[in-house]
């Protein structure tokens, strides 16, 4: 499989070289040259087939031979090591439970599957490699654990001061090792622009191998597609219609999903749900895309003003307006109708949502209205990730998973930033160090 970049302006590339460079010379996000869609059998017998099995049909036409069949089918198993469970409110409305692995929070699959394609890849290399990653919330845990201990690999996480939750802190700052946390005086922009800056600046580049492993890195962003598979597999024998209602800030879930769909997966509508955040609801409402700064909210991972992603989502639909309208429903919502979400996802089904969970939630609720389907909304994180508004709102102590308990009382350790060349500073000191 080739790779291409959506700016058309740099070579096509291989698997290998696209999840290494991360980003396009021209700044480009890599493209696969082409979907093929999975016969109808697997679709028709895809309740008989392990989650892995699932991932493996699906991944493979964008992996190998790069990767060996065998050793694909091993970084899958190492990957997909936790549940991934389906939990029905109603008959119309459900919800897709992404946070059970190590950090909690659905980018777990991604970062898992990228740091072992990346350790595949770096085993015969002598050359250190960087991953650059910024964050507004979970990618920076995720990584973070993902990517811990993996020969031949340091990564730098850029994360914004203040912006993300004490949890969220902790897991990213406290791991040491090959993991170094920056806290940027700004906000989640200001860091994934800092990182794009990085991978352009051939002062840096010349000198040193980046990568990144936010979604634009196409190993952190195909993998998510799994997550709409097994939904399907759990909820196929009971609904003819599904709809996914995905809580959206860089886009990269929601376009992995409409990846699995070119695929041949049955999907009824995508539904991006958004906070305050609302650059595509406007677009979409309007056909003018204009980004702008993000807005903070209590759904912070979603704080993001220029999804990156979107690109690959028009690419997806061939920039055709209408075909994405057809396919692409949106809507935001504020902090305090989030709050009003979570208490009545408590009181009338006696469940926890966290505020990502509960746009999504919104979102079903929305499109529900004037469209008949069964919407699974996507739980994308552990309620208590965001201990302080969740408790607050559902009046309910909510008690610590292992995972949480793990990092609560390590010791934060951060390199505070504020500017761009603070950034290219520090990582051409730490390459001078080596």
């Amino acid at each position: 499989m080739n790779y291409y970049s959506l700016n058309k302006q740099a070579p096509d590339t291989s698997f290998q070289k696209a999840v290494v460079r991360g980003l396009a010379p021209d700044k480009g996000l890599y493209f696969p040259e082409t979907i093929s869609p999975l016969p109808d059998s697997f679709f028709d017998n895809i309740e008989s087939l392990s989650n892995t099995e699932i991932a493996f049909e699906a991944i493979k036409q964008f992996v190998l031979p790069e990767i060996p069949e065998a050793e694909l089918k091993s970084i899958i198993e190492e990957t997909l090591d936790f549940d991934f469970p389906i939990v029905e409110f109603n008959n119309q409305i459900s919800t897709l439970e992404l946070f059970h692995g190590p950090t909690m929070a659905f980018k777990d699959v991604g970062a898992r599957f990228m740091a072992r394609c990346l350790g595949y890849f770096n085993k015969s290399n002598t050359n250190e490699v960087t991953v650059l990653v910024a964050t507004s919330g979970d990618t920076g845990g995720a990584v973070a654990n993902g990517f811990l201990g993996v020969k031949g690999v340091k990564v730098v996480i850029l994360y914004p001061s203040g912006k993300v939750s004490e949890i969220q802190e902790k897991q990213l700052t406290t791991l040491g090792h090959n993991i170094t946390a920056l806290e940027v005086d700004g906000v989640f922009d200001d860091c994934q622009d800092m990182v794009k800056k990085a991978f352009i600046d051939h002062e840096l580049t010349d000198q040193m191998q980046l990568t990144s492993a936010n979604s634009i890195n196409i190993a952190r962003w195909l993998p998510q597609l799994f997550y709409y598979l097994f939904a399907y597999k759990q909820l196929k024998s009971k609904y003819d219609d599904i709809a996914f209602s995905v809580p959206s800030g860089n886009f990269g879930n929601i376009c992995a999903g409409m990846v699995a769909q070119k695929l041949g997966l049955p999907v009824k509508q995508f539904i991006a749900s958004n906070n305050a955040n609302d650059t595509v609801v406007n677009y979409m409402a309007t056909q003018t895309y204009l980004a702008k700064p993000s807005v903070p909210t209590i759904s912070n991972a979603m704080d993001v003003g220029n999804p990156s992603n979107f690109i690959r989502i028009q690419e997806l639909h061939n920039h055709n307006f209408e075909d994405l309208k057809s396919n692409l429903s949106s809507f935001s919502y504020t902090d305090k109708e989030t709050k009003e979400a979570l208490l009545e996802i408590n009181q009338l089904y006696n469940y926890i949502a966290d505020p990502h969970g509960a746009v999504g939630y919104l979102g079903a609720k929305d499109y529900l209205k004037d469209n008949s389907a069964h919407v699974v909304f996507l739980e994308t994180a552990h309620p208590t990730k965001f201990l302080d508004v969740v408790e607050e709102v559902i009046d309910t102590k909510v008690d610590l998973p292992p995972q949480i308990k793990a990092v609560m009382d390590k010791e934060k350790t951060a390199v505070k930033i504020e500017s761009y060349e603070d950034l290219k500073n520090f990582l051409l000191d730490e390459n001078r160090a080596l």
